[in-house]
């Protein structure tokens, strides 16, 4: 979508969109060329005049409608996640609500930018005034990654426009289709031609998104090495990036917690969409006194796991998403089976099925020089190290270069959020799965990235400030 159309693709090759239980192609497109980024940059800069100058009223119009359009647009979108990601059904059907509560979130604060002008700055000198102003900050380009399309673009999307941005979207290639229902939506909801551009394709239309000089800032959800590459392309023009990258996450299960609850926490929080989240909790310190009935716990929980495609209702894990991510997470059961590590469950692709299956996979004392425990792996595979004392949980945790994202649990609550309070991390849940509201803050520490999203956080990344001082 270029200037408010639909436009044939120009590039070189076909994309392949697969189903993920099969592995079968069920569509191909042709995304766009190199040609067509320039076309959509130039389209978001000519639009954006214009769109600055809108109230935050009657963007906020706009954002409510987009998120009434995918509410009546579930049932398909919901569909179209279980074939092209492989999730469950009700994983899918989160997504979809995710990603209306993020639109319907920012058009509330969008109500409210036009109060925030002005306001008065008090000044030393007496014959000045001052007062502050907050601009959009321009035409933004938008890359996002596969394990969560729709939702991952509400969360930048929606602030973008609210702050009166207008934006390219580049989605992954392994996920458009689901994507491209922004641009319906678009249409639909009349949003002004050049507002919102879309440009499907590979590394190469990445690279010229973030290349293009009429693109004020670049906002990247992804892996580091590429993330590294976005950070560099915006110094050579010296322009903001927001950076949501890879995790290592901990969950620290303390010896006084109910093992019960803690297994269904720890089990979500690295099995949920298949292990493929940057803030899967993939590494697990778990007390010493509670270590051994705790592990046995999770193992059976694990190898009872019905892990199926979209051919059952019932399934609760799914496939991984890719054939990338399938071989790599492979390579990574294969390197463990060579060098000795205790695999206490799973540790297999899934055995009689086609598609990208591999089995809930647990580790005991993994040591913490293996990459197992230091190396983001993207799928179903949790690592276990027993402590004995806080201390040495929270000395654990930390030692690593990422800080995402972390869970503790506890029966002692107020203790359990006192370990929170000392994890390095930019999220982290207390007795309770990882759920992320539109109001709270998203990214990390360290490796993690740059910035924020969701929250007032999300909407200030595409905000600048201006002051005016003026005579009396």
């Amino acid at each position: 979508m270029i200037d408010g159309r639909w436009h044939a693709g120009h590039g070189a090759a076909s994309i392949l969109s697969v189903d993920p239980s099969t592995s079968e192609t069920f569509a191909s497109f042709i995304p766009a060329s190199v040609e067509q980024v320039a076309e959509a940059s130039e389209a978001a800069a000519r639009a954006f005049d214009d769109w600055r100058r809108t109230s935050g009223r009657e963007r906020s119009g706009f954002l409510r409608a987009i998120a009434k359009g995918l509410k009546e647009r579930k049932s398909h979108l919901v569909a179209l996640q279980v074939l092209n990601n492989g999730k469950p059904r009700y994983e899918a059907e989160i997504d979809v609500d995710d990603a209306s509560a993020t639109f319907e979130y920012y058009a509330g604060l969008a109500e409210h930018l036009d109060a925030q002008q002005g306001q008065p700055v008090e000044l030393a000198e007496g014959a000045l005034t001052g007062a502050t102003h907050f601009e959009p900050i321009g035409p933004v380009g938008l890359i996002v990654a596969w394990n969560f399309p729709m939702v991952t673009t509400a969360w930048k999307l929606a602030p973008a426009l609210a702050a009166g941005c207008t934006a390219v979207l580049k989605p992954s290639e392994f996920t458009t289709l689901a994507e491209l229902v922004y641009g319906d939506l678009a249409a639909q909801v009349g949003l002004p031609a050049g507002v919102l551009n879309i440009v499907p394709g590979g590394g190469d239309v990445g690279a010229a998104l973030c290349a293009d000089k009429r693109i004020r800032k670049i906002s990247f959800t992804g892996s580091n090495a590429t993330g590294g590459r976005v950070m560099t392309a915006a110094a050579q023009r010296v322009v903001p990036v927001s950076l949501e990258l890879g995790g290592k996450s901990p969950i620290i299960v303390l010896g006084d917690a109910d093992i019960s609850q803690a297994v269904e926490i720890a089990a979500a929080g690295i099995f949920f969409n298949c292990g493929q989240m940057c803030s899967a909790t993939s590494r697990l310190l778990v007390a010493d006194t509670i270590a051994d009935d705790f592990t046995e716990a999770l193992v059976a929980k694990a190898n009872q796991l019905l892990v199926a495609g979209h051919d059952n209702p019932n399934a609760e894990m799914g496939p991984l998403t890719t054939a990338e991510q399938y071989r790599k997470v492979k390579a990574v059961l294969e390197r463990a089976r060579v060098d000795g590590l205790d695999c206490v469950a799973g540790g297999n692709p899934a055995r009689d099925r086609q598609g990208f299956f591999v089995e809930p996979s647990i580790y005991r004392n993994v040591p913490t020089d293996h990459p197992m425990w230091r190396e983001e792996i993207f799928g179903p595979v949790l690592a276990i190290r027993s402590f004995s004392s806080t201390d040495e949980a929270v000395a654990l945790a930390n030692d690593t270069d990422f800080g995402l994202a972390a869970s503790v649990v506890g029966t002692d609550g107020e203790a359990a959020a006192a370990v929170a309070r000392r994890l390095d991390a930019g999220h982290v849940w207390v007795n309770t799965s990882q759920m992320i509201f539109p109001n709270t803050a998203w990214g990390g520490f360290k490796a993690s990235g740059i910035g924020r999203e969701l929250g007032p956080w999300g909407l200030a990344a595409y905000r600048g400030i201006k002051h005016i001082t003026r005579a009396a």
